[in-house]
């Protein structure tokens, strides 16, 4: 029997026999195929991650804080001013809004990614809070010779620094809060978007589906944020790909499953904020209901003001930085007023 006749003779039997194995065990069959596209995922997504962190390399410092590699940008000089950004996002959505270069005029502006976020570490030993990330920034703002601050929230950046003013309201001597979440309601579309911070299953999903259909969905998710406004040609900066690594997209999604518990535990605690706060909402916000929350809060904080921007969405520190740059003044100006 020659080598032409067993190239030509032995494919064909082959190809008979998987297919015999195919229909006598087709759930067996498509399992291994779903194991096989998952495991291709997961090491394209793996190489995508590594790519965005190589072409984004930190922009600012590295603090090492209570076991956790926290990065910051500290930039001009001034009375201190922090900036936390909200779920899902970095220090560049300031950078690119250019509210950190306006701000820097007059002030000293320190922002920090969040556990998770950019450059920063997240330690899954801890539950990452509210709480835990003020007493986090707090530590951070000691080791950097902060002993007072001005602090600004953006959505769930607000949520940490109403956590940071109750905690320590003799570092925070002043709030501006950007389109946050205060108090509980029913999101369905919360809970859909926690599960890749499941253990186990949420590992798979997010080294695996998770990135690829969050690349789908980001035309929408940009339009239901900016809008009812288009986004900002300045949001083209905006690093895409670190949002959508899987690391990333673990602490979005624990942050979505903390939002309401949260909500629920600081919803009575609000009186007790004492310092100048300005809130500063888009009227037309299409995440978050301002009425329910923005509104809300102001009527439970007495020395509180209450900024409606006209036909502002959610991103509102990047279609109305003017807005949000006026807030900072006012608060600081309050302060200032107060001795």
């Amino acid at each position: 029997m020659t080598a032409a006749y067993l190239r030509t003779r032995l494919p064909r039997p082959l190809a008979n026999k998987a297919r015999t194995i195919a229909q006598s065990h087709p759930y067996a069959v498509a399992a291994a195929v779903t194991a096989g596209a998952l495991a291709i995922s997961a090491l394209v997504n793996r190489r995508l991650a590594r790519n965005a962190e190589n072409d984004n390399p930190p922009a600012g410092q590295f603090l090492e804080v209570n076991g956790v590699r926290l990065h910051y940008v500290e930039r001009g000089s001034g009375p201190p001013l922090v900036l936390l950004h909200g779920n899902g996002s970095m220090i560049q959505d300031f950078e690119t809004s250019g509210l950190i270069d306006l701000a820097a005029r007059n002030y000293r502006v320190i922002v920090f990614d969040r556990p998770g976020f950019g450059h920063s570490d997240r330690p899954r030993n801890v539950v990452w809070t509210p709480a835990a990330q003020a007493e986090l920034i707090n530590s951070a703002l000691h080791r950097l010779g902060v002993p007072h601050a001005i602090i600004l929230g953006h959505s769930w950046g607000a949520s940490v620094a109403v956590a940071l003013a109750l905690t320590y309201p003799n570092l925070v001597q002043g709030l501006v809060l950007a389109s946050g979440y205060y108090y509980p309601t029913l999101r369905p579309d919360v809970v859909a978007v926690s599960a890749p911070a499941l253990p186990l299953v949420g590992d798979v999903l997010r080294y695996t589906i998770s990135p690829i259909v969050s690349r789908v969905m980001w035309p929408l998710l940009m339009a239901k944020i900016f809008g009812p406004r288009s986004m900002p040609k300045k949001f083209e900066g905006f690093p895409k790909e670190m949002a959508l690594r899987p690391s990333q997209i673990r602490a979005s999604a624990a942050e979505s499953a903390l939002m309401i518990p949260d909500a629920f535990h600081y919803r009575d605690e609000y009186a007790n904020l004492k310092m100048p706060l300005v809130i500063v909402a888009g009227d037309e916000d299409r995440l978050v209901d301002i009425d329910a929350q923005s509104a809300r809060l102001h009527s439970d904080v007495p020395q509180s003001r209450f900024h409606r921007v006209p036909g502002a969405g959610h991103m509102i520190h990047q279609t109305a930085t003017g807005a949000v740059m006026s807030a900072i003044d006012e608060v600081a100006i309050a302060r200032s007023a107060s001795g």
